[in-house]
């Protein structure tokens, strides 16, 4: 094992206080700091010392992809990793976003070259684990539920959405339609409208509407945000976003482990690009029945996530001060983030010791990680088994 450093992204909706606290760093920090990537990807990886030379850990792959990645993994994946680990950090909402499946994003990727939708061939499921109290929007839920909730608001403009929606979830992929499509000029109204009706009521649609017409005054998303699950996770629990289906952070830090894509279809809550065609060919216009995902125990100290993809899996560690500590058989590569505590993390070939918001990359080459000391840590490797 070995040092890793990564890259914070200050995207305008991050905290200025949670991955500065992580890492010891001094609170507020200067700016948003929005997420800690720490992986490979061409986007901003993360590097490791050389000589005194930060080099990133794309350059070391693709010079020595049978050493760091193994053959297995580069027959499947190629010289790239396929998992990215994240530390998300929202102070405020992200967009309403949606990802392709493997399929669609390679035949996206050839099609545009990365000039409109696809900037990368591969697909990016993803999960994420609440180390705060976490709020995010996820999946659809039951359209009988949606026309209500959106029907109490009593807006004449919404009553077409409504009846969509009363006739189950053929009629999802209508309503979506209907609202992102919504003209341009009558696009402040009809959010204005929806507050209106919101400010007198106390139900959590109305607190949700509220908060993001505070943010997106003249944005349909507000109302598509209805028709989602809208979740808020515990410490330790997930939710688990598979290809097409519609989502939004809202507020909390969690650990975020996805395949390494870039591609995001938006959806609203942003003054970025809204492709409606595009976003509507990816989505699974069904009934994501529970998006939360709860802690598995593989072995005393040790909890994982199940998901269904080869791209990556995330185990969470927990080591006590006096005890042997943590022995993990996991594929490599491997990249371990500290938490909180002070840990040593060996995997035959180097020892690291990593302090919290610290992290470290292991090779292929590397044998069963042992960690001991006293703290936390997440531990992110490929799903291949």
């Amino acid at each position: 094992m070995e040092l890793l450093q990564g890259q914070i992204r200050d995207y305008a909706w991050g905290s200025r206080t949670a991955i500065a606290a992580l890492q010891g760093r001094p609170v507020p920090s200067d700016g948003p700091e929005a997420e800690l990537w720490l992986g490979a990807h061409p986007g901003a990886p993360a590097t490791v010392d050389r000589d005194g030379r930060p080099v990133s850990l794309t350059e070391l792959l693709v010079a020595e992809p049978g050493h760091w990645l193994g053959e297995r993994l580069v027959g499947r994946f190629g010289t790239r990793l396929p998992f990215l680990l994240k530390v998300l950090a929202a102070e405020a909402p992200l967009s309403l976003q949606a990802h392709p499946d493997a399929e669609q994003a390679r035949a996206g990727h050839a099609a545009d070259m990365g000039r409109v939708n696809y900037v990368d061939p591969y697909h990016k499921p993803e999960l994420l684990v609440a180390l705060s109290e976490f709020d995010a929007l996820c999946g659809f839920r039951d359209p009988a539920e949606s026309a209500a909730a959106i029907a109490a608001f009593g807006v004449p403009a919404l009553e077409p959405v409504v009846a969509a929606l009363r006739t189950g979830p053929t009629g999802l992929r209508e309503a979506v339609r209907a609202l992102l499509s919504w003209p341009d000029a009558e696009r402040a109204g009809l959010v204005a409208a929806v507050s209106a009706a919101a400010a007198g009521s106390a139900s959590p649609d109305a607190a949700l509407v509220r908060t993001l017409a505070a943010g997106y005054p003249a944005d349909p998303g507000v109302v598509v945000a209805l028709l989602l699950h809208h979740v808020r996770l515990a410490p330790g629990e997930a939710i688990w976003m598979p290809a097409g289906n519609l989502h939004a952070y809202l507020r909390g830090t969690g650990v975020e482990i996805m395949a390494a894509s870039d591609n995001v279809l938006r959806g609203g809550l942003t003054p970025k690009r809204v492709d409606v065609d595009e976003l509507v060919r990816v989505l699974r216009f069904e009934v994501l029945a529970d998006p939360v995902v709860r802690p598995e125990p593989v072995a005393p100290g040790v909890l994982t996530w199940p998901v269904p993809v080869e791209d990556f899996a995330l185990h969470r560690v927990e080591v006590a001060a006096g005890s042997p500590g943590v022995r993990l058989t996991l594929p490599g590569p491997r990249v371990v983030l500290c938490r909180s505590g002070k840990l040593t993390v060996d995997d035959g070939v180097g020892v690291v010791t990593l302090a919290a918001g610290q992290a470290a990359v292991g090779t292929a080459a590397g044998g069963p990680l042992a960690l001991g000391g006293d703290g936390e840590a997440f531990v992110a490797t490929c799903g291949l088994r």
